[in-house]
């Protein structure tokens, strides 16, 4: 009981099947596949999953894969710092050798496709992704800036 009350979705007591085992996290597993969204709203754009398509006013933006890796990445995380070491994780993958500095240019990349005015004005101030000095980045919806 006081596993639950501390925020355990489920325990098993011993002993225990190893098929009642397999069974609770196979139910886990679908419950979180579940509450995943498959497509993401923010201002003007719509970010379709599935699809792998970034469209905004119903005009689709040309994302490279590992630009569209990084932009779900993001909205899937709003509001949280995320460090270049775990963005080359989930984006890259473990045993990439790409460096940190790639990261910066992707994002730099990304911002000019989506931050509002950046064509027009070259280093204005982004209203999605915000640099985190030296941690990384965060993904913040307009109004919701902490």
């Amino acid at each position: 009981m006081l596993g639950l009350n501390l925020g355990a979705d489920d325990y098993v007591t011993k002993p225990f099947s190893i098929k009642e085992l397999l069974a609770r996290a196979a139910a886990f597993l679908r419950r979180s596949r579940q509450a995943e969204q498959d497509i993401y709203e923010f201002a003007d754009y719509r970010l379709d999953i599935p699809a792998r398509k970034l469209t905004r006013k119903g005009n689709e933006i040309k994302l490279s894969p590992k630009e569209f890796r990084l932009l779900e990445l993001f909205v899937k995380r709003p509001g949280r710092a995320l460090t270049r070491d775990e963005i080359l994780n989930v984006v890259w993958g473990y045993d990439c050798f790409v460096g940190p500095r790639s990261i910066d240019r992707f994002v730099t990349t990304l911002r000019n496709k989506i931050e509002p005015g950046r064509q027009r004005r070259p280093g204005s101030d982004p209203t999605f992704i915000h640099t985190i000095r030296e941690i990384g980045y965060k993904f913040e919806l307009p109004g919701q800036q902490t």
